[in-house]
């Protein structure tokens, strides 16, 4: 005991001594440099044309490969979605292995094998790694390419257009590259019902024959193997892989960048926020001199939390949870650079205006030391945790190959970010960040956002969400003069049953589900009476995840377990909401009749309940086609949808909820009249 005693003193007094070294009112001085050894790759070349590179790594016993097509883009015309379409098949078994053994053995090997139409990827243990190769070969040169599943596919593609066609933030996604580039260019192409339509299944065969061969691939191994080995299996695998003869046509030449600011206007009605972005071409090879110092002058406007533009939209007004920018390269074509964020309708302007700001900012003003400082050591640390990955180290060894770059171009990369001086940063904002020379492709809601548009002085121009030039849209329709909020309101009461029905109801039963992703769904289940009675449980999997529950005067929420009363104010809104058709209520409140206004293309009366609630129903119809909840600085909308008839008064049966970007449909699956409600359910 006296041995421990005296061990524990001495610990203590060599802790004392050390402590009086460090002179905590100074910082620390940083450390070296990280030094980065890359080794480079071993490499051969089939017969067949593959190109392999293999990097051999035995610190953990897996291995990864990355098989890519180094090919010009292509224009598909009016069979636009070939190559998606062939590469959602590849990979589904081959010629030889059924689709479902094939899945079965890749799962049963703990591995992963991934497709698409330039190229797969697999990561696997290394006592696996022969047969993980075998099978990788065995789906690229074999390909289980059947009606079966082209059908399958396609129906899948168009059920993800029709959903596309709602979302903000994928229209954003497709008309910035088509206005820039143009429809007749490979990159400003974009598939279309229409075009999927067009597509057979020969057509993805000779897309595959012509454009998936071993003369335009590049295998590259990174793990634990033997180069010698792994060089006989590559060899026995994929050297049956037949090569091909396609001669690629010349790339057609993209459009010209803009002779003035200007700003495209794509009008979505129900959007609840303004997708925003700013763009230019650019001709940007990785190869240039001036590469690193694009990296991070991209890093300073709007690579990062901290950058320019985040640092005003996001953190000084609150306009956006983010904004970003980027710049892209490009082997055989022009690229981008683009500078954006979602946004609240009501601040569209005024994001413009600060992202021209920022980047006039840039180009002006030599950047701050510490920003520059910054900067560098993120992307150091970015780099060198990125070199963990042996995706990472498989990318940088075919992005050397493929783009004739210096062998050295990894091991020199930190040295090269380094040197990027304050004045290099302002260089080629100015020859990059062509704000001038460039289009603000704004997706939104164009009848709220319009008008201070056009305040801000920069031309507006119009498109629709397929990229089309259009007329300015009128917004301003006249309300008849014979119609006030009371007959808007009876005339859907009169739409969906009947003043005479409605009074008879008591209470609402309502079960619906919704698929959040694939293979997980949410169910919601939702009861009302008529005095002031409301309860809403959200579950998955059995588990209730939100309740809200209301009774008469008082009420509660539940979310991830924890129970909390409302509010009195909050009471009062679930109040207002808690009849089972909440149209009786407004006749006998303060609301407005504000204007008309489209809902997915159809008109409707817009009524303001409250400074928070707003109700759209169709003028031919009668019936409720949207809500729009404002909480905040945020929108949420539920369209309401595919009315039917329940004891004679008709209830919508898909309830489509708008989260952020997302659209969340909730599919009805049971609606009862004056049963399956009790006192007790609101307990």
């Amino acid at each position: 005991m006296k041995n421990k005693i005296t061990i524990i003193i001495a610990l203590f007094l060599v802790s004392i001594g050390v402590n009086a070294q460090i002179d905590r009112s100074k910082q620390p001085k940083p450390g070296p440099a990280p030094k980065i050894s890359l080794e480079n790759p071993k490499e051969f070349k089939l017969k067949n044309g593959l190109k392999v590179l293999v990097v051999e790594n035995h610190k953990l016993p897996r291995v990864a490969f990355n098989l890519t097509m180094d090919r010009p883009p292509v224009v598909e015309g009016n069979k636009s979605g070939m190559s998606s379409l062939l590469g959602s098949m590849l990979g589904n078994g081959t010629t030889h292995i059924a689709k479902d053994e094939f899945n079965e053995e890749v799962d049963f090997l703990g591995a992963r094998i991934s497709f698409s139409s330039s190229g797969a990827t697999a990561r696997t243990l290394s006592k696996y790694s022969e047969r993980i190769i075998e099978l990788m070969a065995d789906a690229a040169i074999y390909p289980l390419l059947t009606e079966e599943e082209f059908q399958k596919e396609k129906n899948k593609q168009i059920d993800g257009l029709k959903t596309m066609d709602k979302n903000v933030a994928a229209i954003a996604g497709r008309l910035g590259p088509a206005l820039a580039y143009g429809l007749d260019h490979p990159y400003g192409e974009f598939m279309s019902k229409e075009s999927l339509d067009n597509v057979t299944l020969t057509d993805v065969k000779g897309f595959y024959k012509d454009h998936f061969n071993p003369n335009n691939a590049y295998l590259v191994i990174v793990g634990d193997v033997d180069y010698k080995k792994i060089k006989k299996q590559v060899h026995k695998y994929f050297g049956k892989w037949e090569s091909s003869n396609y001669k690629y046509p010349v790339i057609p030449t993209e459009k010209s960048n803009v002779s003035q600011t200007e700003i495209d206007l794509i009008d979505m009605p129900h959007a609840v926020q303004s997708n925003i972005s700013l763009t230019n071409n650019v001709n940007r090879k990785i190869s240039d001199s001036d590469y690193f110092a694009v990296l991070i002058a991209n890093k300073i406007l709007g690579g990062g939390f901290d950058s320019y533009l985040n640092m005003n939209l996001r953190e000084a007004h609150g306009y956006t949870y983010g904004a970003r920018s980027s710049v892209g390269v490009d082997k055989y074509t022009s690229s981008r650079f683009s500078a954006g964020a979602s946004v609240r309708n009501e601040v569209t302007d005024s994001a413009i205006v600060q992202t021209l700001k920022e980047i006039d900012r840039i180009k002006k003003e030599p950047v701050e030391a510490d920003a520059l400082k910054n900067a560098k050591a993120k992307y150091v640390g970015d780099f060198v945790l990125s070199l963990e990955n042996p995706s990472t180290i498989a990318y940088n060894a075919l992005t050397v190959k493929v783009n004739d770059l210096p062998s050295d171009f990894y091991a020199t990369y930190l040295k090269k970010i380094n040197a990027v001086t304050a004045a290099d940063v302002q260089r080629v904002a100015n020859k990059y960040f062509k704000s001038e020379n460039a289009r603000f492709v704004v997706v939104g809601k164009g009848s709220d956002i319009l008008e201070n548009l056009e305040k801000t002085g920069i031309p507006v121009k119009y498109y629709d969400t397929y990229a089309k030039p259009v007329a300015k849209p009128n917004y301003d329709i006249a309300i008849p003069s014979d119609m006030n909020v009371q007959k808007v309101l009876n005339n859907y009461i009169k739409a969906i049953g009947g003043r005479a029905k409605l009074d008879k109801v008591n209470s609402v039963l309502i079960k619906a589900e919704a698929e959040l992703q694939p293979g997980m769904m949410i169910q919601m289940e939702m009861k009302k009476t008529a005095t002031n009675q409301f309860m809403q449980d959200l579950s998955m999997m059995g588990n209730s995840v939100s309740k809200q529950v209301l009774d008469g005067n008082t009420g509660y929420v539940v979310a991830q377990g924890q129970k909390k009363d409302m509010t009195p104010e909050e009471v009062k809104k679930v109040q207002a909401e808690s009849s089972p058709f909440p149209e009786v209520n407004y006749l006998n409140q303060d609301v407005k009749l504000e204007k008309i206004e489209k809902v997915e293309g159809e008109n409707t009366y817009k009524i303001e309940v409250s400074d928070e609630l707003s109700v759209f129903y169709s003028v031919d119809s009668g019936l409720k086609l949207k809500e729009t909840r404002t909480m905040g600085k945020t929108s949420q909308s539920i369209f309401y949808k595919e009315y039917k008839d329940v004891t004679g008064i008709k209830f919508p049966f898909r309830m489509t909820q708008t989260m952020g970007p997302r659209n969340i449909d909730f599919i009805i699956k049971e609606i009862k009249v004056n049963e399956g409600v009790s006192d007790a359910d609101f307990k």
